[in-house]
């Protein structure tokens, strides 16, 4: 194993450290790894978190910042944060409007999160509404999950709802957005290889160099099938035909992201979204605005992910408003 770290048991740590070096607009909870936006909390808005394991990078803590994300957790690698740093992210967020939990459907976070709402509601009044991101078509379980896992979607979502947030909407509109958003939205990945966690020192699995995984989540866990290695053009319509089968996104405004895994190049990337825009299109979706690079990872694996979201008009605006964070920035 070849990678730039102090010692695996101080990664997360030492990462923290980093984000706040990076980014003097950010302040960091280093004894509870919760990231905060420097001027949380906000007197009458609604605070906006979540959290999950780490290496999954921008993914949360990288989209902490105005018009998104007001605090993020950061648990140990692909492991989730624990109910008092959720409980220090939401107190540390309130601004006395309510705090919305956006949350990965992934067993650990869900029952964290649902933990550290009831501390937050019995111990410090706080009122929170939480939000549980499923949009992954590939398995309707997992190793991790009962029902569909969180993805992809978790960006646009964070984007959108953190936008509601910032316009002054109240915390029933905001969690309903997120629902709206939720519903709307579907992923879908392949991997090239596996990832390597740092405690564990090598692959989570082995991928011969002549096949390849699809359907795969965000934790190194097993696609739903394992096939040769194909050529782009047929790789973008695993990704597209199981989303397009899922929910109908014709006859409306789309939001496309072709997520890169961690460790494939923007070049492939981009190569990628043109061979998926070109499905895309030939099937009738429109696409109003996309995103390609790395958002949401999983570790060093090489591979990608899509996420195609079925927008309103709404969304649309929500979607184009400022955003300042280490991982998105427009309009400022």
């Amino acid at each position: 194993m070849k990678k730039l770290i102090n010692g695996v048991e101080d990664v997360v740590t030492d990462a923290l450290i980093g984000i706040q070096a990076a980014h003097p607009e950010l302040r960091v909870d280093h004894a509870n790894r919760v990231v905060f936006r420097g001027d949380a909390p906000r007197a009458g808005k609604v605070g906006v978190i979540s959290g999950g394991g780490s290496g999954h990078e921008p993914l949360h803590g990288g989209f902490v910042g105005f018009g998104m994300l007001d605090a993020a957790c950061a648990g140990e690698i692909f492991t989730s944060p624990t109910p008092d740093q959720m409980m220090a992210a939401t107190t540390g967020v309130d601004g006395g409007a309510g705090v919305l939990h956006i949350v990965k459907n992934y067993t650990g976070d869900v029952m964290n999160f649902d933990m550290a709402a009831e501390m937050a509601a019995a111990e410090s009044g706080v009122k929170v509404e939480t939000v549980v991101v499923d949009d992954d078509v590939a398995v309707q379980d997992s190793l991790y999950t009962a029902g569909r896992r969180g993805v992809g979607l978790t960006v646009l979502l964070e984007k959108i709802v953190g936008a509601a947030a910032e316009s002054g909407r109240d915390l029933a509109a905001v969690a309903q957005m997120a629902r709206d958003v939720n519903a709307a939205g579907r992923s879908m990945g392949i991997a090239l290889t596996s990832c390597t966690v740092p405690a564990a020192g090598k692959p989570t699995f082995d991928l011969p160099d002549d096949q390849m995984e699809v359907g795969i989540g965000i934790h190194g866990e097993p696609g739903r099938r394992r096939v040769p290695l194909a050529p782009a053009r047929e790789v973008a319509q695993m990704l597209a035909e199981p989303v397009l089968a899922d929910l109908d996104f014709t006859g409306a405004p789309t939001i496309v992201m072709l997520n890169g895994m961690g460790a494939t190049p923007l070049l492939e990337l981009y190569l990628m979204y043109g061979e998926v825009a070109r499905i895309l299109e030939t099937a009738g979706v429109s696409i109003a605005r996309n995103l390609v690079g790395n958002y949401i990872t999983s570790l060093d694996m090489a591979g990608c992910s899509l996420t195609v979201l079925r927008a309103t008009d709404d969304m649309l605006k929500l979607w184009d408003a400022p955003v300042s964070t280490p991982g998105l920035r427009w309009g400022m």
